[in-house]
Formats: structure tokens, sequence, C-alpha cells
């Protein structure tokens, strides 16, 4: 089996750099891989100092089979950075697992994700590997094929990254033009559309939603684990785009997750139905009152 390299992209977290690094080097496959850092430039001299002290971190980081950091000279952002750092990737190995410095992973991540980057590696419908698992149902079964894209966790080849359109506008108008945009927000439950909206007015500059729309329109899934191989630490107010509150947090797997492949390979419509209930549970105008009025009762006026 071809190990994947692996991207971490890193701010001005420090703290949160060293524990994704810990995670990853506790993994059973670390001492194969290879590990692409890139850390992007301060975008203002108040973040100088913790973007040198991650910096530090990073070039004293052992464990893994070769290391390669790309220190960036101008600040890139995370949108940039990641479709840069994935196209060079995939164009030079062909696969790609992804992170962010805010991720922690379990023992076996490595291994799930490069036993699902081959046993998928010649299937055009499956272009998106997600190990992450926020619902915390325990309906899901240990893998599933579902027509979505999560971003905590990942892993994708050339073939497949091929599919991603930068442009957001002409991805939302390709959406409506299909009348699509119920089923990409899960029978209207959560705002996906909305959120690419919002990035086409500049209002935010997600590249997550945009990957998640160019596989959605071209009909290609995504495996994803029901046990959560992933957590997001981020979910502290430190990071740009995740304030306050546990919503999405969920206990790691310590297991193996065996990856046998799926046939025929077609959404898991439960599995849809499963995320759909999560989110009008967790979406609707009351539950986000009640969740903001229990940050602000203990002082956590995050997002």
């Amino acid at each position: 089996m071809e190990i994947a390299p692996i991207l971490l992209f890193t701010y001005n977290r420090p703290a949160h750099t060293r524990r994704a690094l810990a995670s990853l080097q506790d993994n059973t496959l670390a001492g194969e891989s290879e590990l692409f850092i890139y850390s992007d430039a301060p975008r203002n001299e108040a973040d100088r100092d913790a973007v040198d002290e991650v910096r530090r971190i990073i070039r004293n980081t052992q464990g893994f089979k070769a290391m390669h950091i790309v220190e960036r000279n101008e600040n890139y952002g995370l949108a940039r950075n990641i479709i840069d750092g994935v196209t060079r990737t995939t164009d030079t190995h062909g696969r790609v697992i992804v992170l962010e410095d805010d991720l922690v992973v379990a023992p076996h991540f490595l291994q799930f994700m490069n036993d699902a980057l081959e046993a998928y590696k010649d299937e055009p419908r499956v272009g998106h590997i997600q190990a992450h698992n926020f619902t915390n149902d325990p309906s899901l079964p240990p893998t599933f094929l579902i027509k979505w894209t999560g971003s905590w966790g990942w892993a994708t080849w050339q073939r497949a990254w091929k599919h991603f359109n930068p442009d957001g506008k002409a991805l939302l108008a390709e959406l409506e033009r299909r009348g699509l945009t119920r089923e990409f927000d899960f029978d209207g439950k959560y705002g996906y559309t909305r959120m690419l909206r919002r990035q086409t007015e500049g209002k935010n500059n997600s590249w997550a939603i945009r990957w998640n729309a160019s596989l959605f329109l071209d009909d290609i899934l995504s495996l994803n684990t029901g046990r959560s191989l992933v957590q997001n630490t981020g979910f502290d107010g430190s990071g740009t785009n995740c304030g306050g509150g546990n919503l999405y947090q969920t206990p790691l797997c310590m297991e193996p997750v065996p990856v046998e492949k799926i046939s025929p390979v077609i959404e898991n419509r439960e599995a849809r139905a499963v995320f759909s209930r999560y989110y009008a549970r967790t979406n609707s105008f009351m539950a986000k009152a009640v969740r903001r009025l229990k940050r602000t009762l203990r002082g956590d006026f995050g997002a």
C-alpha cells in the first residue's frame, strides 16, 4: 500500500499545533509517513510572536519518515494555503491526507485514511474520505457513503481534486439552475447554500464549501466513518471560523475502523437522514437561541 503524505496547516496557535503533532506522532503509521507542514505568515504584527513560536515547534518535530516545512513569506489565509498545498501535493503524490492545527487524531487515524485511499483509489464515484463524525449517532455503520464533504481530517486523490471549482458564483448558479439547493442543504435543515452565497459575496473565504459543492454537483460521494477518529479543539474562540460552544464535540474512537469496500457505490440514504435529523435538532432558531443564552450565562461570547 502506498502511504499518503500528510498536510498540516498551521498559523498562530502553538498549543493547538503541539497537540495536533503529538496525536499524529502517536499514530501507527507516523514513522512511514511524509509530513508537509505549511506555516502561514502573520497577517499583522500582533500575530508575529505566535507565528514564530509555531515555527520553532514545527522545526523541532520528529517521528515521521520525512519532514517538509513551507514557511510562507506572505499571509496566504487558510483557503489559498489549502488549495495551493493540496493541488501541489496531489500533482506530485497522487493522494493526500489533510489536517489543520486545531485537530487531534486517534492512534488509528492514518491507518484508516490510508486503507480507504487504497480501497477506493480506482473508484471515480468516491472523491473524498472523511474521518470525523459529529452526529454521534450510534445507528451509523462504521463506514458509509454520502454526498457531502467534511473538512476536519480528510483525504482525496488527484483524480478527484481535479473536480474542485474555485468559482463559487458558478457553483451557486449551477445549484440553483438544477434546483438542487434544498438537497444540498439536507432538506433545508442546514444553510450550505447560504454559506456558498456568502462566499461569493466576500463574507467568507471558505474553500470547504466550494469543495463540497464541486463534488455534490458532479454526483461524487464521500466515504465517511461513523466513529470519530478526529476531534476539533478549535471551538475555544482561537480560530478564524470557530466560535464558542461544544456543538461538534465527539469522543475519539481508539480502536481501528476497518475499511471494507462498499458495493454498490451509492449514497446511504439512512445516513443522509441521520444528518438531516441532526441539523433539524441543532440548527433550528430555538436550538441556536438556547445555545447562545447558555453560552452568554457562562461568559462565553463566541460566535
